[in-house]
């Protein structure tokens, strides 16, 4: 297109309004606009340097365009994240009389009620506040409101002899909605009507959109997380799976509102879908076969509503089957589709956003050094730190064994015949090698194992921490070898090696040969008891290690080849704070973990052990303080009753004493004392004195044989 023509359709900054864009879909198409210049999709191009679906006008592109922009203003739902760079304005809890004001300021008023039914009320009151305030206009306005398809889910077919024939816009008096979306067509009512009074003040538009996948994903999220974490063998379809979902691109939503704005269609009711007529069933199959284990099952519909991911719009929207065209933006806009095919035909660039939207990288680690220097220990932990897989060497092969096994028995056609065949000639072969080798396999064999098992959709998922493997120079040659597939930089001085599976993190743990026959010694009969660990193959494996290591081609001198430099971490002590400080320490150096945090379920169960946790040590301290209390009180007893019996035979002895001491005392008085004091008793009874204590003195003064 021309200059001149380019500059007659650029149109003044626009200022746009969107309800809740910190949710998933308002998110998308706010950010979306606000990388678009106003009239933008009324321009024609076939540059094929401009990348699919993500076409814009800007000062780059065409000098002569002039300042034009959407900018983005809209309410949260949530106060916790930081405003976007693409959002002006932000409004949380706004009263009805502020965000009008604030919805008077605006040019283009969007309005999503595909993920919040609350949405629909304030919708509702907004077109019909707008619609009363028209005299205020200071310019015309616009208003969209994003909608559903599901408000055709129960639409009698176009003909009945042919029900694969599908709706278009011009059936859409005809549309009946889900029960469960009476409310959305009310609303979509309401505003194709508001439009029609005075459409030169206030245009009106209602877009039906397709169930929403891309940039995270919203309702089919809950079979890219199961296929994600493997946590399921099988994905699970809900019911039959043979019903048709309309679907559309979130991007290609946003575009569609991008040609709403510019091209001011004369219908006010839109459908927006992409040209797949794909079933769930068809889905959910591709989904599993390119993110997860390649597995489905169906399972009873009623399942899904057991499923705590999954919102009730969600499941309507997973069992709704419609056949529906979007034959009035096929033939009149000008979008720059980015799935127009659907989901089906562009997994690979639906996953790729998955991932990157969500943040979901795997995390590669690899953990060398000594036998017993407690690699296995830290690499647990790093395991549940991250969510990783845990690949050890002698569990791998284990595995892969059962796996073939259980592959040869299945009987119920799950697995192709040829699939079945290779299965068994390949646990022969493994089976008959370590038969030659006294149950060990040569290292062609190890390393098909370990590149598999490394090369598994969920280790290319979440990650892994490698333990102890590989040994030597040669295997990691072997085991990291680059695909055929993989370009190769011919500049380059790094020997090729295959990116996928390749550690971002290599450690080596060591310590002193002293310090790990210390530790061997010391560890519990039942430990050490069937394991290599014994004495004489303790020795032999780290006399074997030590050999290996000081030679010039060591695994480490593999990593450092490749521009991947090992961190070396001494160990000090066997204690358990002692690995939590290395677990620490390697954690600082992978840095916040790339996948999903712990599910509900999870946190719930984490809560429950840590209640019974609290409850256990709280019971504890209570026995502990009681038992400490009833000993305390015993010993107190112990000390009274020992005390009290001291204290009588204290007692006891003081009497003995004292009887003893009062013998001659006794005696004496008897003697010398007691006749005369009779005799004076009797005088005194006799003569009977006016002062008997002084006569009775008296008395026993005379009479006192040492007087004379």
């Amino acid at each position: 297109m021309a200059e001149e023509e380019v500059e007659k359709i650029i149109h003044h900054t626009k200022r746009i309004f969107i309800n809740n864009f910190d949710s998933y879909a308002s998110k998308c198409i706010a950010k979306f606009l606000s990388s678009c210049v106003v009239g933008a999709s009324l321009v024609e191009t076939d540059d094929p340097e401009v990348e699919e679906g993500e076409e814009r006008l800007s000062k780059d592109e065409h000098p002569k365009v002039k300042e034009g922009t959407f900018q983005i203003v809209g309410t949260i739902a949530n106060k916790n994240e930081r405003r976007p760079s693409y959002v002006l304005d932000e409004y949380f809890q706004l009263k009805r009389e502020e965000l009008l004001e604030r919805l008077m300021e605006c040019d283009i008023i969007i309005y999503n009620i595909t993920e919040d039914a609350d949405q629909m009320d304030e919708a509702s009151w907004a077109i019909s506040a707008l619609h009363a305030e028209m005299a205020r206009f200071s310019q015309p306005k616009m208003f969209i409101l994003i909608s559903t398809v599901m408000t055709w889910a129960l639409s009698k077919p176009v003909d009945a002899d042919d029900p694969e024939i599908p709706f278009t816009e011009e059936d859409y008096r005809r549309r009946r909605a889900h029960p469960n979306f009476k409310e959305h067509i009310n609303v979509e009512k309401l505003v194709v009507k508001m439009g029609k009074t005075k459409s030169s003040l206030l245009s009106t538009y209602v877009v039906a959109s397709g169930v929403q996948y891309g940039m995270g994903e919203q309702v089919f999220h809950f079979f890219f997380k199961t296929s994600w974490l493997g946590d399921l063998p099988k994905v699970p379809i809900f019911g039959e799976g043979t019903n048709v979902i309309p679907t559309i691109h979130i991007n290609d939503l946003a575009g569609v509102i991008q040609n709403v704005i510019d091209h001011k269609p004369k219908p006010h009711y839109l459908v927006a879908v992409d040209d797949s007529k794909t079933t769930i069933d068809d889905i959910v199959k591709t989904i599993a076969y390119v993110v997860g284990p390649g597995k489905t099952k169906r399972v009873p519909k009623e399942d899904a509503f057991l499923t705590r991911d999954l919102r009730q719009m969600d499941i309507d929207a997973l069992f709704v089957n419609l056949r529906i065209e979007a034959v009035y933006l096929k033939e009149n806009f000008n979008v720059h589709w980015v799935c127009e095919s659907g989901l089906i035909d562009n997994i690979d660039r639906v996953v790729e956003e998955y991932k990157q939207t969500r943040s979901l990288l795997p995390i590669r680690v690899c953990i060398m050094g000594p036998p017993a220097v407690g690699k296995s220990t830290v690499a647990e932990r790093i395991c549940k730190h991250y969510k990783l897989h845990h690949i050890r060497l002698k569990e791998t092969i284990t595995e892969t064994l059962a796996h073939l096994e259980s592959i040869i028995r299945m009987e119920d056609g799950e697995t192709e015949a040829e699939d079945s065949a290779t299965s068994s000639e390949l646990l022969e072969t493994l089976k008959e090698n370590m038969d030659q080798n006294g149950g060990r396999l040569d290292d062609q064999y190890v390393i098909r194992i370990m590149r598999d098992k490394l090369k598994s959709k969920l280790c290319r998922n979440q990650g892994f921490v490698l333990d102890s493997f590989p040994k030597t120079y040669e295997q990691a040659k072997d085991l990291f070898y680059a695909d055929d597939d993989e370009p190769e930089d011919m500049r380059s001085k790094i020997p090729p090696f295959n990116k996928k599976i390749i550690p971002e993190f290599v450690f080596s743990l060591d310590t002193s040969d002293a310090f790990l026959k210390n530790r061997v010694l010391n560890l519990p009969e039942s430990l050490v008891e069937g394991t290599s660990y014994s004495q004489e193959q303790f020795l032999r494996r780290l006399a074997r290690f030590r050999e290996s290591n000081v030679e010039d081609e060591t695994v480490l001198n593999y990593f450092e080849e490749l521009d991947i430099h090992p961190e070396h971490i001494e160990i000090t002590s066997s204690d358990d704070q002692e690995y939590l400080v290395v677990t620490e320490r390697i954690i600082k150096s992978v840095g916040k973990p790339k996948n999903y945090g712990p599910t509900s379920q999870e946190l719930e169960e984490e809560e429950r052990r840590s209640a019974d946790r609290r409850l256990r040590r709280e019971a504890q301290q209570r026995a502990d303080t009681e038992r400490r209390e009833t000993e305390e009180a015993q010993q107190r007893a112990a000390r009274w009753e020992e005390w009290s019996k001291c204290l009588e035979e204290v007692k006891k002895q003081e009497h003995d004493l004292l009887e003893v001491q009062s013998v001659p005392l006794r005696n004496y008085l008897m003697k010398n004392v007691m006749p005369t004091l009779t005799q004076g008793l009797i005088e005194c009874c006799k003569t009977r004195p006016q002062d008997p204590v002084d006569f009775l003195a008296e008395y026993l003064f005379k009479s006192n044989p040492q007087v004379e």
